[in-house]
């Protein structure tokens, strides 16, 4: 029995100090006290870091001005302090900060009250501002914020206040030199250039991003060109070829006459689809290659387009009102590419026989109308889906600064119109 208890006893003890070492070890890896998420610490020290880049020339300036009130209360006593009493020392130089503090919300009249109440206190106590070595550097960088100013006249007027307000602090020291009346002002003037140099330099940049953010939008608007000539290249010819090709089928084995001048219409529109693609794929170019390109499209090839659907069985008939005149070349571009688009659209889906193209010349303005006996408001769906159609249509003339209605017309089948802006501030 003995023997059975020790070895019980035995067989106990490693079991508690198992016990006693895992609750030891809990004990340890409780946290003394609660910690915050690793999130809210990140975020805590990022708006602790933006504060800094925000505010410190802010800190920068009061850390200074506390210097110069410490020098100027350890100094009491010594020879060549100010000699006006504490209670007027730190009071003065407490409100001589206080304006550049102001400069966010009053970019010249803060820094220039600086100066000002400067010369101000000198008559007071000449040496209250000329002894704490701490505050010549606080008037570099303010010398330096009157330069950076934007306004070209305050900056000059904030020059003449800098220098004059330096040349009377000097002057006020008794036992002044001529050579510190002259090169002290000096020293502030060219604090004030380098805050010039910095502000020049600085718009010269933002003016070099300007340039680079209007021409990355200049090759936007052209891609957005460029896939609309595409567009309006490919729909129009494919769609000529297509109907060609289905009336030559339907005619060939009884009017062969018929089916060879279909034939021929595939081949001159095929022509001209590479041609025009041959133009718009030459925009893209390297510089200094030849261009041997043809003209870009425009009104006066509107008879020739009105050809060209009268092959197909769809008879144009083009009409101008008022006088003529030269547009510019892409107001020129884009009425021809809406009068191809629409015409397309109405081979395709109107079923029309007739289209008439009106183009009416207004003394600031262009208005072109195409209208035809098809169908009417089902041509509104001639696009497939996907396709630009009467979208593409509509931000050619929203690009020129133009509007264009789409419907069914007033005495049957469907009417495009669309009028763009002429005056010398069109594309």
């Amino acid at each position: 029995m003995p023997r059975f208890h020790a070895a019980s006893g035995n067989r106990g003890v490693p079991r508690l100090i198992l016990m006693t070492a895992a609750k030891a070890a809990r004990l340890y890896d409780r946290p003394a006290y609660p910690q915050l998420p690793l999130a809210e610490y990140v975020r805590c020290v990022s708006r602790i870091g933006h504060l800094a880049r925000a505010y410190w020339f802010d800190l920068l300036i009061a850390l200074l001005a506390i210097a110069a009130m410490l020098d100027v209360v350890l100094a009491r006593g010594s020879s060549g302090v100010p000699t006006t009493t504490l209670w007027f020392c730190l009071p003065a130089l407490a409100i001589l900060v206080l304006p550049v503090f102001a400069r966010r919300w009053f970019p010249f009249a803060g820094p220039a009250a600086f100066f000002l109440l400067a010369a101000g206190i000198s008559f007071v106590d000449p040496l209250l501002i000329p002894y704490p070595e701490s505050l010549f550097p606080m008037q570099l960088a303010v010398a330096f914020l009157l330069g950076n100013l934007r306004d070209v006249r305050r900056a000059g007027l904030g020059l003449a206040i800098v220098v004059g307000a330096a040349a009377t602090l000097v002057y006020n020291i008794p036992g002044h030199s001529v050579e510190e009346l002259v090169f002290i002002p000096v020293d502030f003037a060219v604090a004030w250039v380098a805050g010039l140099a910095v502000r020049a330099r600085a718009e010269q940049a933002e003016v070099a991003e300007s340039r680079a953010t209007q021409a990355e939008h200049a090759v936007f608007e052209e891609r957005v060109r460029i896939a609309r000539e595409l567009h309006d290249v490919v729909a129009h010819h494919v769609s000529m070829m297509g109907v060609q090709a289905g009336a030559a089928r339907v005619v060939i084995d009884r009017d062969r006459i018929k089916a060879k001048e279909s034939l021929t219409a595939i081949e001159v529109s095929s022509r001209q689809a590479v041609g025009e693609l041959h133009r718009l794929l030459g925009f893209l170019r390297q510089a200094g290659d030849q261009d041997d390109l043809a003209p870009r499209p425009g009104l006066s090839q509107l008879p020739r387009l009105a050809a060209s659907m009268s092959e197909s069985e769809l008879a144009v008939a083009v009409s101008i009102e008022g006088e003529e005149r030269s547009l510019p070349p892409m107001i020129g571009v884009s009425a021809y590419r809406i009068v191809q688009e629409a015409l397309t659209n109405t081979l395709k889906h109107a079923a029309a026989s007739r289209a008439a193209v009106r183009v009416r010349y207004w003394p600031d303005e262009l208005e072109v109308e195409i209208i035809d006996d098809g169908r009417g408001a089902t041509a509104l769906s001639g696009t497939s889906p996907g396709g630009l159609g009467l979208i593409g249509m509509r931000e050619r003339a929203a690009l020129h600064g133009g509007q264009l209605t789409a419907g069914p017309a007033s005495g049957g089948g469907f009417a495009v119109r669309v009028k763009l802006p002429t005056s010398d501030g069109a594309l």
